[in-house]
């Protein structure tokens, strides 16, 4: 596994836009730590993020990961530019001339979405420590170490994201095509939601049930939104009169979509590899 994951790190360090966007995915997920510093100050109106409780344990899990989450895109084109340059090069025939398999391809494939979704994590996560050791209004071990299942959420969500590119990437084999059809996967499901739920059904329930299984909703919905957790935006919601009745938790079923998914992306990419002649 290590010859096969130092195979694929090497192609993707060799290739200028792929090493351009992986650092620059990083640096850009540092740049959440900038939010502690924004201010607004504008007559009696102040606003000052830090203060709000963003940063506050246990709270930041949710917050970080779900902002980090919205950044996946820039990984994303570097799994869809992967697979489309074997074809471009020609290097999955030549790895295949050399003797590695067509399992071990997607094999070495897979574990590089791993690692780029557990380095990711593992960097959130110290981020984030950081960050609530520094702001946080509560340092107690227990509540700094709770609700750390966001951060499970978040890796089986990259997962999941990077292995649907992946799939992408081996059908179609041309990146900005394998993107097209990304965004345009999401408009449909977008789309179709929209007119199942508030046209067709009247705002029924059943709707978010059967979406829940479709692959970019159930990705989506494994972190929801955190924004309206916090206390400021709940006074003004029952000042205006709307109360928030969302469910922030992270559910067993929720995470099992997903890997389900992601076992179906994978295997699909294999049976495609597998099945075409190269």
């Amino acid at each position: 596994m290590k010859r096969l994951l130092a195979i694929e790190l090497q192609k993707i360090w060799k290739n200028r836009a792929s090493k351009v966007l992986t650092i620059g995915y990083f640096v850009i997920l540092s740049f959440i730590a900038l939010i502690a510093s924004i201010k607004f100050d504008i007559g009696n109106f102040k606003l000052h993020f830090a203060e709000m409780g963003i940063f506050n344990f246990p709270f930041i899990w949710h917050f970080n990961t779900w902002i980090a989450s919205g950044l996946k895109f820039f990984l994303a084109i570097v799994i869809v530019s992967m697979m489309a340059n074997e074809y471009s090069y020609g290097t999955l025939k030549q790895n295949l001339i050399d003797g590695m398999s067509k399992k071990e391809f997607i094999l070495s494939k897979f574990l590089t979405v791993v690692l780029f979704a557990s380095v990711s994590t593992l960097f959130i996560f110290l981020m984030s420590l950081v960050l609530g050791l520094s702001f946080s209004s509560y340092t107690e071990f227990g509540i700094i170490f709770s609700d750390l299942e966001y951060l499970l959420a978040y890796f089986v969500k990259l997962l999941g994201f990077f292995s649907f590119c992946l799939f992408l990437g081996v059908l179609i084999k041309r990146s900005a095509f394998a993107l097209g059809f990304l965004f345009i996967w999401f408009l449909v499901e977008k789309i179709s939601y929209g007119i199942f739920k508030f046209e067709i059904f009247n705002r029924s329930p059943i709707v978010d049930d059967v979406y829940a299984f479709m692959p970019l909703e159930s990705i989506s919905n494994l972190i929801i939104e955190p924004i309206t957790r916090l206390n400021a935006i709940r006074s003004i919601q029952e000042a205006v009169g709307e109360n928030s009745t969302k469910d922030y938790d992270i559910h067993f079923s929720s995470i099992v979509i997903v890997l389900v998914w992601t076992i179906i992306f994978i295997y699909s990419s294999y049976a495609i590899i597998k099945k075409r002649d190269l």
